[in-house]
């Protein structure tokens, strides 16, 4: 469960992929954006594949424990950092070219908030819930379906709602919420700790 809360979170908060999408529906190029939510979904699969077995083949079960207090701490610095930002938007400028398939691929696999969702996921937490073999597959599946959610999601927001959405304090209290699941996340990686210590 820790997996899908952490993966969301941070892939549905604002950042530069998701600042894209967003604009793109500001900007009335809603449907024609598919082909990027594609690739940012296609770049987050090929990242978890290759980090998912790597980071299978590398993690020894017997210090999972040690590893979940780590993912635990950082995933609480990521939701203070997150409840603390403030997020500021620029919607003035548009650009008329419709986002691609090869856009969001690029900007996703180069994107350093797309290694902060997957190395504590397939070194960390993969391992902590024996998802190994075809199951990673499966799994970063489903979490790159999310991913390309989150693009879409904005555009859709922005084309549906406009510029009430580009209010910052609507991005500021989305911030919020997400810190919350973090913390929650980071919660249940702190569980896991404390199980693998036979604390609880």
């Amino acid at each position: 469960m820790e997996i899908f809360l952490y993966t969301l979170s941070v892939m549905y908060s604002p950042g530069p992929v998701n600042f894209m999408g967003l604009n793109a529906g500001l900007t009335g190029q809603f449907s024609r954006t598919l082909g990027f939510f594609t690739g940012v979904g296609c770049s987050m699969l090929m990242l978890f594949i290759v980090f998912g077995y790597a980071g299978a083949a590398l993690i020894p079960h017997n210090y999972l424990h040690f590893i979940a207090l780590i993912g635990a701490l950082y995933t609480f610095y990521l939701a203070y950092k997150m409840m603390t930002v403030h997020t500021e938007l620029d919607t003035g400028q548009t650009n008329n070219k419709a986002l691609t398939f090869w856009n969001g691929f690029w900007i996703q696999s180069l994107n350093p908030k797309a290694i902060l969702v997957i190395l504590p996921v397939t070194t960390i937490m993969y391992p902590a819930a024996h998802i190994t073999g075809s199951l990673i597959l499966i799994v970063s599946f489903f979490i790159s379906v999310g991913a390309a959610g989150a693009p879409l999601f904005y555009s859709f927001a922005g084309s549906v709602i406009g510029k009430k959405l580009s209010n910052p304090i609507w991005l500021n209290r989305l911030d919020k919420i997400l810190g919350i699941f973090l913390i929650i996340s980071g919660l249940l990686m702190l569980s896991d700790f404390l199980k693998g210590m036979h604390l609880i």
